[in-house]
């Protein structure tokens, strides 16, 4: 590399790494893939025996009792519409849980006062079914205490509960800050500017 500056000329000798080869295209392999269509067997290649034998066994099943472990989404939003509302607040962010205590739409899963899980009212691991009668919204903390217990009552689930004193304006507060914006309740009461 040669830099002119003010009439002279001086050389400099700039480093750079030895870079390896880029690597060839033939020394890339996808491997094959293999879908089934209508019970017959798709590839992209030629199907090969060894391919062709690891299907042959497969059966597609038309069982109408398959139960995923967590709600499927239509599920959790009838869930949700199913939840007590609290009074002077938009119904689609905020509810309170089977046991009376505030939960916020947007915090699902967090181990916070005002998060929320899909609980299973009889649990996953004993027969229960993710369906809306099984569902209920309940406090995440609540229902991590529960776990796969039946036994519990609803004064021990209380006990359990993570106890948050939330006023209007922190409500509001924690509304701006995740959707941007305030809606109340239309029975909020309060003044109206027309």
């Amino acid at each position: 590399m040669i830099i002119e500056g003010n009439g002279s000329k001086s050389k400099r000798r700039s480093r750079s790494r030895p870079s390896s080869p880029p690597p060839s295209r033939s020394s890339k392999h996808t491997p094959p893939s293999a879908s089934l269509v209508d019970a017959e067997l798709v590839t992209d290649q030629e199907p090969s025996p060894a391919i062709t034998s690891l299907f042959e066994d497969l059966q597609i099943s038309q069982d109408s009792t398959f139960n995923p472990r967590s709600f499927p989404y239509t599920v959790k939003q009838q869930c949700w519409a199913k939840a007590e509302t609290v009074k002077g607040r938009d119904p689609v962010r905020w509810r309170r849980d089977a046991l009376g205590n505030i939960v916020f739409r947007k915090l699902v899963g967090c181990p916070g006062c005002l998060c929320h899980d899909y609980d299973h009212i009889i649990p996953y691991s004993k027969g229960g079914k993710s369906t809306l009668e099984n569902c209920q919204v309940l406090q995440a903390t609540v229902n991590r205490s529960k776990g796969n217990r039946t036994d519990l009552s609803r004064a021990d689930l209380i006990q359990k509960s993570s106890y948050c004193r939330v006023s209007g304006r922190d409500m509001d507060l924690i509304e701006l800050s995740a959707y941007g914006n305030v809606r109340h309740a239309e029975d909020s009461g309060g003044c109206r500017i027309q």
